[in-house]
């Protein structure tokens, strides 16, 4: 039977599951405990491939793919992230992955191939916790208001707005929903030097040491996240050895307002 145990700040560890071999049933049930809990490390999936990795996240729901990432050998629907043959290290802030589309995914998947020596945490930020200590008068104020988030040259410029507040769709629970700055370019309603300062405001807020959660990789690791209600980035300040992971995403619905 599958064993849940949550951590701290958030998030929580699965263990006792194959995803090879993953039943519905049990697949539903990670992916609730991902939605109820924010993020959820699978632990001790050694045998894991490619193929059984996409085929567990199209059990969770209908894939899809960042335009301009390198794809896997043979898999078309995971990415490749990796360290290995960079003459610096990536470069990586917080952000909620391709938040500039209709429908962005609901989650994001990592399948670690090779864990370094040390360092290369992924960081996770937990945007309902952070919206939960919000003022009511800032909740009031802009419990309407949609964000500009866009892209450019990647997937033709693209761009969508959505609520700055958004409600999630499976626990009803409310959070910021907000990317890098970078991408995230205007408030309705608001004038363009306000609406900046805001959205980076909020960015800062939401990335407290409060709220964020480190996962150090271990080999075997799975490490599902749900970007309707985080913010994540990799820590690449002092990784020793190669750091490779394989990427997947699960599509979600169009983000809903408060």
């Amino acid at each position: 039977m599958i064993q849940i145990t949550p951590l701290q700040p958030f998030g929580c560890s699965i263990t006792s599951v194959d995803l090879r071999s993953a039943s519905d049933q049990e697949a539903l049930t990670i992916r609730n405990a991902t939605a109820t809990h924010g993020f959820a490390v699978i632990r001790d999936q050694h045998d894991l491939g490619d193929t059984s990795f996409a085929s567990f996240l199209q059990q969770l729901g209908p894939s899809m793919f960042t335009k301009g990432e390198t794809a896997v050998a043979g898999h078309p629907s995971l990415n490749l992230v990796t360290n290995v043959g960079r003459d610096r290290p990536p470069r990586s802030v917080w952000h909620t992955d391709t938040s500039y589309v209709p429908q962005p995914p609901a989650f994001t998947a990592l399948r670690v191939i090779h864990a370094p020596e040390s360092g290369g945490e992924t960081l996770i930020a937990d945007q309902l916790a952070a919206y939960d200590e919000l003022s009511e008068d800032l909740k009031a104020r802009f419990k309407e208001s949609t964000v500009l988030h866009g892209a450019t040259g990647v997937d033709d410029d693209a761009s969508c707005h959505h609520p700055l507040f958004r409600r999630h769709s499976e626990t009803d629970r409310t959070a910021i929903f907000l990317s890098t700055p970078q991408r995230c370019t205007a408030i309705s309603g608001v004038p363009a030097q306000e609406a900046e300062q805001i959205i980076k405001d909020l960015y800062a807020f939401g990335t407290q040491d409060q709220f964020v959660h480190r996962h150090a990789w271990k080999a075997g690791d799975v490490l599902i996240w749900d970007n309707r209600r985080t913010l994540h980035r990799g820590d690449h300040s002092a990784v020793i050895g190669d750091r490779v992971l394989h990427r997947g995403m699960v599509r979600g619905e169009a983000p809903l307002p408060v």
